[in-house]
């Protein structure tokens, strides 16, 4: 006797498939000419990949232009920098010399009071030069602003300024380097603590504190800043020696070499 089976109904008879089931899309597939390729998911991958990589290559071309480092060479504007040893006419500017106005040689920095390489100038350097060459009548120094750090260099470019108001800008210049604080720290460029700070120096810190608040001196140090990209600054510190650049806090032996080749002329 024959086993039962199990009867099948109409709605439970398998199909009969008619072409092979389609892959999915995510599926990679060999074709019959041996050669692979990809089915369409795989081409708006492509394009998304090539898209997003195009988008972070801009971004990062983008902030390394805007990037502003605490370096030798901090920003590119202006006029393009001059070619080692080619001579640039270069205006002192406006603040008082250092050292006799009748010296062979004039040398003119530009620099922010909060750059980091500037203050290491100011240490490392100008103290040497001021002995060897400035005391000694065989170089005059001029200082002008190049302040592109932000606000706080502005209000310490204008606290120099206030101090020239009264026979005091190289006090102040030398205060500002010697309490230079670091970069990121902005807390000592308040009208409340520089004029704290020129009363120390001696100076009349009513008169002191009406200048800074107005901002009067904003125009100088602005037209300071566009004179140096016109001459090609780029970063701080730069310093001219009778029209020739030397880039950045280099040694003593280098502005030596340079002063001695204008003053052997």
């Amino acid at each position: 006797m024959a086993a039962p089976r199990k009867k099948m109904t109409r709605r439970s008879t398998p199909r009969r498939a008619t072409r092979p089931a389609r892959p999915l899309m995510s599926e990679y597939v060999q074709t019959p000419s041996g050669k692979s390729e990809s089915r369409p998911f795989l081409l708006i991958l492509v394009i998304v990949l090539a898209f997003f990589t195009g988008y972070l290559f801009f971004k990062v071309q983008k902030l390394e232009k805007a990037a502003v480092p605490a370096g030798n060479v901090v920003q590119q504007v202006g006029q393009q920098q001059p070619a080692p040893g080619t001579k640039v006419n270069v205006d002192p500017g406006h603040l008082p010399v250092l050292g006799d106005k009748n010296a062979k040689v004039t040398m003119i920095e530009f620099a922010d009071f909060r750059c980091p390489f500037c203050q290491k100038l100011f240490t490392t350097v100008a103290p040497q030069l001021k002995k060897d060459y400035i005391d000694s009548g065989k170089v005059k120094f001029y200082y002008r602003h190049y302040a592109f750090l932000g606000p706080a260099s502005t209000v310490a470019a204008n606290a120099a300024e206030c101090a020239n108001e009264q026979g005091k800008f190289w006090t102040m210049h030398d205060y500002l380097y010697q309490n230079q604080p670091s970069e990121s720290d902005t807390s000592m460029y308040t009208t409340d603590k520089m004029t704290s700070a020129a009363g120390q120096l001696g100076m009349n810190t009513s008169q002191f504190q009406n200048c800074l608040d107005s901002k009067k001196y904003d125009k100088n140090v602005s037209e300071d800043l566009s004179a140096g990209q016109k001459v090609g600054v780029q970063g701080t510190p730069s310093t001219f020696v009778n029209g020739v650049m030397i880039d950045g806090a280099q040694p003593y032996s280098v502005f030596k070499t340079a002063i001695d080749k204008e003053l052997s002329k």
